[in-house]
Order: C-alpha cells, then sequence, then structure tokens
C-alpha cells in the first residue's frame, strides 16, 4: 500500500480514528476541577468554529473527498482546514480535561492523522479539482494556523443555517456527550 492509499484510507475511517483517539484519552484521564474548566475552553472554542466552517460550506460529511465550489470565505479565509481546526481544539480540550499524558499522545496524534494523512489528501484532491484557484488561495492560507489577517470582504459569503443544522447535529451530540465522559472520570 502506497502513501496516498493510506491517507485514501485515514480519510475513509478518519471518524474511526478520532473515535479510538478519544477512547484512549477517556481511558487514560484522570481529571481535576481544574483541568475540566481550561479544557472546556478549548472544547467550546473548536465548536464554535466548527459550527462556523460547517454552515460556511454547502456540502459536507462523507467517505469521499467531494467539493463543487472552492470556499474561501468565513473562517475558511483564515485558515484552510477550520472544520479540522475545529477538531483539533475539541480533541485539544479533552486532552486538558484529561490530564496527564493525553495532551501529548492527542498532539502526536493529531499531527499523525490529520497533519501527515487527511489533509494531504484532502488537499490533493482540492488542487487536482481546482488548480490555479486553489494554489494561489494555498499561498495565501495557512493550512491550520493563520498564515495572514484576510480582508473583510475576504470573510464575508454565503452562510446556510439549514446546512449547518443538518451537519453538526452528530458532531455537538459526539462533543457534549464526550466532555461528559471525561468529566465522569472525577468518580470513577
Amino acid at each position: 500500500m502506497n502513501l496516498q492509499e493510506v491517507r485514501k484510507t485515514a480519510f475513509k475511517w478518519r471518524g474511526g480514528l478520532w473515535t479510538a483517539l478519544y477512547l484512549i484519552i477517556l481511558f487514560l484521564a484522570k481529571p481535576t476541577h481544574q483541568s475540566i474548566i481550561w479544557g472546556l475552553i478549548f472544547v467550546t472554542a473548536g465548536q464554535a468554529i466548527r459550527f462556523w466552517a460547517a454552515g460556511s460550506i454547502g456540502l459536507y460529511r462523507g467517505v469521499e473527498v467531494k467539493a463543487s465550489k472552492l470556499t474561501t470565505w468565513g473562517p475558511y479565509a483564515f485558515v484552510r482546514n477550520p472544520l479540522y481546526l475545529g477538531n483539533g481544539l475539541i480533541g485539544l480540550g479533552w486532552a486538558i480535561m484529561a490530564g496527564g499524558l493525553s495532551v501529548w499522545i492527542f498532539l502526536l496524534s493529531f499531527y499523525i492523522i490529520y497533519c501527515l494523512l487527511i489533509i494531504p489528501y484532502e488537499e490533493g484532491f482540492l488542487q487536482n479539482k481546482f488548480g490555479s484557484e486553489y494554489l494561489s488561495y494555498r499561498d495565501r492560507t495557512g493550512t491550520l494556523i493563520i498564515k495572514r489577517w484576510p480582508k473583510m470582504e475576504e470573510i464575508k459569503g454565503p452562510f446556510s443555517r439549514e446546512v449547518l443544522v443538518k451537519s453538526e447535529r452528530h458532531s455537538l451530540r459526539v462533543t457534549i456527550v464526550g466532555s461528559l465522559l471525561i468529566i465522569s472520570r472525577l468518580w470513577w
């Protein structure tokens, strides 16, 4: 299996990989009241970014990469992968809540799964589909970290509450239940 096939498989199974990483963090969790408060700040920020990102795109979720239009507005004006940034903040928040080695395990796993596998696979698709338009966007926008502050007209764009509600219901439930399970580790 070559690297491209590994990336395609990681993209297809990204939900399962995320679940496995969460279960490791839950198993290791030894939260404190202070770690829960700090972690929830990251979880809340991550979910807010996911809401903004999900409402800014017209097509969402699936085991195959697809895009009918290159989204460059909203949070996509700041970073190319705001949904994955949101995931990263949620996962980091859970790891902070869990305490101990969880933060280091999460950061290393997130880097391997997202930065080395999933994001390069998805961005390869976007480069093939949108060509120079994507290359120009990539040159001015960071992967997960802001490269430059966009102009207001670059941020403005369509936002769909319908797509947001449809696509983020599951994600919000997972975020809430995941957070509550880690919090429950205070007592078991």
